[in-house]
C-alpha cells in the first residue's frame, strides 16, 4: 500500500500525462511481474522491494488513468467568455454573500444564440461552478432569485477554462476544481428587463429528484434551520460548518485566530467528529444489544455485539459524511471507519499498521487528488504516531477502582495528546511553515467541549422540533461563543505561533528521525537526541540575495500588482493586489501565505502606488498581521490604510536610500499633484526605479500616457531600466512609443488576471512591446514571476518550472 501511495504521488507531480498505449503498456508489464512474483518466491530482500515498485507503477497507472478520465471534459477555447445557456440542476449548496450567491451547476444541455444546441460537443463539462452576482457593478440585487439545490433552471452564462493564482508555496485552485469535477468557472449573466427581451434565467422545475439532490436539499434545510434560529449571531458560521459541514460562512478573522491556536481541524465534519459521533450509536448499540436478554430478545446469541455495534458505528458515520455532502475529507473517515468495521466482521483486526495501509491505498484509489491535500498526509500521520508512540498500551488490563481508571485514562489522554502535539511538528512546519505553541492547551480545552457538548447540541438541535431546537441551538452558540472568547484571548499571546520558513524536503526526513526516535519506547537509548534533528527544522531562516544582489518575486494575484523586492537585509512589498470582498484580499489570500512560507516576519517598506483596488486592496490586511515599519503612499491623509499605518510618508519624487548596495529613487509624483485635485489616482502613481551595479528596474504604477510624456521630458536618463513592470497593466492609455523607446527595456512584465473584464494587456500595446523587440511575460500565463538581480538576470517563471499537467497552459 505504501508503493501504491507513493506511485500515485509520483503521478501529481508530473507536467503531462503518459499516452494510453504507454499506459497499458506498463500495466501489460505490470501483470507479468505480478505473474512471476506469485510464481517464483523472492526472499524479503528482494520479494519487498519488488512488490513495493510493482505497487507504486500500478499506483502510476491508476492515478494516470483517472487524470485522464476527468480531463477529457474541457470547455472548448473559442467558447471562453462568450454568452451561452446552459440548461441542468442546481448541485450543491448554494453559498450566499452580500453581492451574490456561489454554487455548482450540473449541465443537461448546452445552447448558444446563432449555433442552436451544442450538447454534443463531447468534451462539453458536466459541471461547473458559477457566480450569480446582483449587487454588483450598481446591478438590481431583485435580479438574483436565491437557488436552492435540485432546482432545475435555465441560465445565460459567460464560463473560463479552470484557471487560478500560481504562486510558490500557494494554493493550487486548478488541482482542486480538478478534484471537485469542476471542469469550468463563470459567471451568469443578468437578464436586461425590458419590454420585449427576452428572459434568459428562469427556474424550469422545483426539484429534480436524484440521491445527490435529495442530500443536498437536506443539508439547505438543516442550515436554513439554524439561520432561523440564529438571526445575526456572529457564530451560527460554526455551527453550519459543524452540522453540515460548510465552511464558507466563517469570516477570515475567525480562521486566522482558530488557526493560530491550532484548532482548525475542530471547526468542521472533520474526522474526529465523524468518529466520535459514530462511537457514540456504536456504543448504545453495544450496550443494548448486550442488554437485550431482559427484554428476551437474546440479540448476542444471532449477532455478536461487537459486529452489530461496528454496524451500526459505519452506517451512522455514512449518514453523517452525507451531512457534509460527501466531501473529500469526511470521505477519507468513512473508508478508514468501514474498513474497521469490516475487520471486525471478518475477524482481522489483529494488526492495526495492515488496516491503516488497507485504508491509505483504498483512500487514494477512491481519489488519488488526494495525496495533495495537506489533511490527507496530517490524518494519516496523525493516527500512525498515536499507534507507534502508545503501541502496546491497549492490552493493559484496567484497574478496578474507579479513581484508578480515571487517572489511567488521564495519562492515556495525556500522552495521546503530547504524542500528536511532538509527531506532528515535522510534518506541519513543512506543509504551514509555522507551529501553535499553544495547540495543547486549546486542544485539551476545544476538544472535549466541541466534540461531547457543541456538536451534539448543534446536531440535535437542528433537527428537533421548534421551540427546542432554538433552545438546544442557542445554547450550543453560547458555548461556542464562550470558547471564541478564550481563544482570541490564547491568539493575541505574542508567543502563540512559531513561525520559519517551509524546510526542505530532506530536512522533513531528518526531523521525522528524530521524532521516532524521541517518541521510541523508554527503553531506548538517549532518547532526548532526537530533539536536536528538529533544531534545522525549526530555526531555519529565510535564503536571502548576496550583498549587491536584488530579488524581485511579481506575484500571481489576478487583476493587480503586488511585487516583492529583496536585498540582503531589507524587503520591499511594491502594491498588494485587489481587494475581492469584504472578508477576502490578495493580501490575505495571497501575500501573507508566500510570507510565511518564507519565514519573512515583517517588512522595512510597504509602497502603495494608488488608490485603486487591484492596487491597495490586500494592504490592510498586511497592516494588520505583519509589523510594517513605514509605509509609503500616494493616498489621502484620511484613507484607513494610512490611518491603520504605523509610520506613513507620501512618496514623492526626490525620495531615495540605499540597501545593501542597492539603489532606490521615487520618480514621481512631484510634491505639488498632491494639491491639485485635477489628477485621478493613476496619474498619483507612485513610480519607483531600483538599481544595481549592473541591473535597473522601472516599476511605474498605472500612470498613463500624461505622465510618461512628463518623465521622458524631465528625467530621460533615470527612465532607462532593463526590466519594466508595463505600466497600468498594458492598458490602452499607457506604454506609448516614445516612452518604450527611453526605457528600452529587455523585459517587461504584465500584471494581469486570466480573462479580466479589462481585456489587459489591450492587444494593440503588446504587440509594441513586440515591436521593439521586448521579451513579455505575463502573470496569467507564467503564473508568479521572480528575477535575480546579479551578474546576470535570472528570470524563472513559476507555471513552467513547476508545471503540472492540469495547467491550462
Amino acid at each position: 500500500m505504501l508503493g501504491l501511495v507513493f506511485g500515485v504521488a509520483i503521478l501529481q507531480q508530473q507536467a503531462s500525462l503518459f499516452s494510453y498505449h504507454l499506459l497499458l503498456l506498463m500495466t501489460f508489464f505490470s501483470l507479468l511481474v505480478l505473474i512471476l512474483l506469485c510464481t517464483f518466491k523472492l526472499g524479503p530482500g528482494l520479494g519487498l522491494p519488488a512488490r513495493f515498485t510493482l505497487a507504486a507503477v500500478l499506483g502510476f497507472v491508476w492515478a494516470s488513468g483517472y487524470a485522464h478520465f476527468y480531463l477529457r471534459e474541457e470547455l472548448p477555447k473559442k467558447w471562453e467568455n462568450q454568452d451561452i445557456v446552459l440548461i441542468g440542476t442546481i448541485d450543491s449548496l448554494p453559498f450566499r454573500f452580500e453581492q451574490g450567491q456561489r454554487f455548482n451547476f450540473a449541465v443537461e444541455q448546452v445552447r448558444a444564440d446563432g449555433v442552436g444546441d451544442l450538447s454534443s460537443i463531447a468534451a462539453w463539462p458536466s459541471k461547473v461552478a458559477l457566480s450569480w452576482y446582483g449587487a454588483d457593478r450598481g446591478s438590481d440585487m431583485r435580479q438574483v432569485t436565491a437557488v436552492q439545490p435540485g432546482e432545475r433552471w435555465q441560465l445565460r452564462v459567460r464560463l473560463k477554462r479552470p484557471h487560478g493564482n500560481a504562486n510558490p508555496l500557494g494554493f493550487d485552485y486548478e488541482a482542486w476544481l480538478l478534484e471537485q469535477d469542476l471542469r469550468a468557472t463563470g459567471t451568469v449573466r443578468l437578464d436586461k428587463y425590458e419590454p420585449d427581451a427576452v428572459l434568459y434565467n428562469r427556474k424550469l422545475a422545483d426539484f429534480v429528484w436524484s440521491v445527490g439532490n435529495v442530500i443536498e436539499s437536506s443539508r439547505a434545510k438543516l442550515r436554513d434551520r439554524i439561520h432561523a434560529a440564529l438571526p445575526n449571531h456572529p457564530y451560527a458560521g460554526v455551527l453550519v460548518a459543524l452540522v453540515v459541514g460548510d465552511q464558507r460562512e466563517i469570516p477570515q478573522t475567525d480562521w486566522t485566530v482558530f488557526n493560530r491556536v491550532g484548532i482548525g481541524h475542530l471547526i468542521s465534519i472533520s474526522g474526529l467528529h465523524i468518529t466520535m459521533v459514530a462511537g457514540m450509536l456504536a456504543g448504545l448499540v453495544f450496550y443494548c444489544w448486550r442488554h437485550s436478554f431482559f427484554l428476551g430478545l437474546e440479540l448476542p446469541l444471532r449477532l455478536p455485539a461487537q459486529k452489530a455495534a461496528a454496524l451500526a458505528g459505519a452506517l451512522m458515520a455514512l449518514v453523517y459524511v452525507a451531512l457534509a455532502g460527501f466531501g473529500l475529507p469526511a470521505q477519507r473517515t468513512l473508508i478508514m471507519l468501514s474498513v474497521v468495521a469490516v475487520a471486525i466482521w471478518t475477524g482481522r483486526i489483529s494488526s492495526f499498521s495492515a488496516v491503516l495501509s488497507l485504508t491509505l491505498g483504498l483512500v487514494v484509489l477512491a481519489d488519488p487528488w488526494a495525496v495533495l491535500s495537506p489533511g490527507f498526509w496530517l490524518s494519516f500521520a496523525a493516527v500512525a504516531i498515536i499507534v507507534f508512540a502508545t503501541g502496546g498500551q491497549g492490552h493493559i488490563k484496567p484497574p478496578e477502582q474507579r479513581s484508578a481508571r480515571m487517572m489511567l485514562g488521564l495519562r492515556s489522554a495525556s500522552l495521546t495528546q503530547y504524542a500528536v502535539t511532538i509527531g506532528m511538528l515535522p510534518l506541519t512546519m513543512f506543509l504551514f511553515g509555522q507551529i501553535s505553541i499553544i495547540s495543547p492547551l486549546a486542544n485539551a480545552i476545544a476538544i472535549p467541549l466541541i466534540s461531547f457538548v457543541v456538536t451534539p447540541l448543534a446536531l440535535v438541535g437542528s433537527i428537533m422540533p421548534a421551540p427546542l431546537s432554538v433552545w438546544l441551538l442557542k445554547i450550543a452558540h453560547v458555548f461556542v461563543d464562550i470558547l471564541a472568547q478564550s481563544l482570541n484571548y490564547f491568539s493575541a499571546l505574542p508567543f502563540a505561533v512559531w513561525t520559519a520558513a517551509m524546510p526542505s524536503f530532506w530536512l522533513l526526513v531528518l526531523a521525522t528521525l528524530g521524532i521516532l526516535w524521541l517518541l521510541a519506547p523508554k527503553a531506548w537509548p538517549l532518547r532526548g537526541l532526537g530533539l536536536i534533528c528538529c533544531l534545522p527544522l525549526l530555526l531555519q531562516t529565510s535564503q536571502r540575495p548576496a550583498d549587491d544582489e536584488l530579488q524581485v518575486t511579481a506575484l500571481d494575484v489576478g487583476q493587480g500588482m503586488a511585487l516583492l523586492l529583496e536585498t540582503a537585509h531589507h524587503r520591499l512589498l511594491y502594491d498588494t493586489g485587489p481587494g475581492l470582498g469584504a472578508d477576502s484580499d490578495s493580501g490575505s489570500r495571497v501575500i501573507l501565505p508566500y510570507l510565511h512560507a518564507r519565514g519573512i516576519n515583517e517588512l522595512d517598506v510597504m509602497m502603495i502606488s494608488h488608490n485603486d483596488n487591484d492596487h491597495s486592496g490586500g494592504a490592510l490586511s498586511i497592516l494588520k498581521h505583519v509589523p510594517v515599519t513605514l509605509s509609503s503612499t500616494s493616498l489621502s491623509l484620511d484613507s484607513p490604510i494610512v490611518q491603520a499605518a504605523s509610520q506613513h510618508r507620501r512618496c514623492v519624487a526626490g525620495q531615495a536610500w540605499d540597501w545593501d548596495g542597492v539603489h532606490f529613487e521615487v520618480l514621481q509624483p512631484g510634491a505639488a499633484s498632491y494639491e491639485s485635485t485635477k489628477w485621478k489616482p493613476n496619474a498619483r502613481s507612485c513610480v519607483l526605479r531600483v538599481s544595481t551595479k549592473l541591473h535597473s528596474m522601472l516599476l511605474a504604477g498605472d500612470i498613463e500616457a500624461i505622465q510618461e510624456d512628463e518623465l521622458i521630458h524631465s528625467i530621460p536618463l533615470k527612465l532607462k531600466a532593463d526590466i519594466l513592470l508595463a505600466p497600468h497593466h498594458g492598458s490602452g492609455t499607457s506604454s506609448t512609443e516614445p516612452f518604450l523607446k527611453v526605457v528600452h527595456p529587455e523585459l517587461a512584465i504584465f500584471q494581469v488576471g486570466y480573462l479580466n473584464r479589462y481585456h489587459h494587456p489591450k492587444p494593440e500595446v503588446f504587440q509594441r512591446y513586440a515591436d521593439f523587440g521586448i521579451k513579455r511575460l505575463r502573470t496569467d500565463e507564467s503564473g508568479a514571476i521572480s528575477i535575480q538581480f546579479g551578474a546576470s538576470l535570472k528570470t524563472s517563471q513559476f507555471r513552467q518550472e513547476n508545471a503540472r499537467y492540469w495547467f491550462d497552459r
